[in-house]
């Protein structure tokens, strides 16, 4: 399927997941919920990057655009209105990163979406507790594998964007048309994540060292979550939410 087709179908389930919470009062509280625990477990999880001065602006762009409860409906939107134009405006690299976006986004808000329901099912347990729980009730090891491999793939192709000739001065030519088309959010994000990882590859293996910290931290606890005693996983969960700040 061709990349617009891919985006604006995307957009259209995640908008379409959305909307069954926004129909369900109770469930959109667990999806709040969810979220904001899912954003301050990442929170915990990379508590030490978050204070380095060569990291943090990496680790804050993951936690803000990727994994907090932001609603990044407007952002969506955005991409599904200039879906058509990508393949005609922009280099291939940044066609591939709006595709991988809108795969993250789509199997993200599935995943969250289940959680929601589990956790309104589990009932009153401790927040770690009724995590664990809930992600287990889930199940879809393929899918949380393929959500942190989507994830990694985001980060690699924001890195390379960076060694595009003349690829920043197009986005910052960009600005004034992408205001004026209501494209603001779209931009800062390409923005940001350019810039970000521009930073981090000026400073040697940076980029590498984050993307590979995240793969193993993640990949880990994914293992841990699936396989170990659940009380040590509900250990362990209020440990790096205590790690959160």
């Amino acid at each position: 399927m061709e990349a617009t087709n891919i985006i604006r179908d995307a957009v259209t389930r995640v908008s379409a997941l959305r909307q069954s919470a926004i129909d369900n009062p109770e469930l959109a509280r667990a999806l709040g919920e969810v979220k904001r625990l899912q954003a301050r477990r990442f929170a915990g999880t990379y508590a030490d990057l978050l204070q380095s001065e060569q990291y943090r602006p990496a680790a804050t762009f993951f936690l803000e655009e990727l994994y907090s409860e932001k609603d990044y409906t407007l952002r969506d939107a955005q991409f599904a209105r200039i879906a058509s134009g990508l393949e005609r405006l922009f280099p291939q690299q940044v066609v591939d990163t709006a595709v991988s976006m809108a795969h993250l986004h789509h199997l993200t808000e599935e995943l969250d979406l289940a959680m929601a329901q589990s956790w309104l099912s589990i009932g009153a347990l401790g927040e770690a507790a009724r995590y664990v729980a809930a992600w287990r009730t889930v199940g879809r090891r393929a899918d949380r594998d393929l959500q942190l491999a989507t994830v990694l793939a985001v980060g690699q192709e924001l890195d390379r964007l960076t060694r595009t000739p003349g690829l920043r001065l197009m986005l910052k030519m960009m600005r004034g048309a992408a205001r004026m088309m209501g494209l603001s959010a779209l931009q800062q994000f390409l923005e940001s994540g350019f810039d970000t990882f521009a930073a981090m590859g000026r400073k040697g293996d940076g980029a590498r060292y984050f993307l590979d910290t995240v793969r193993e931290r993640e990949a880990g606890l994914i293992e841990r979550l699936f396989e170990r005693d659940a009380v040590a996983c509900e250990t362990e969960i209020s440990q790096i939410l205590g790690q959160a700040r």
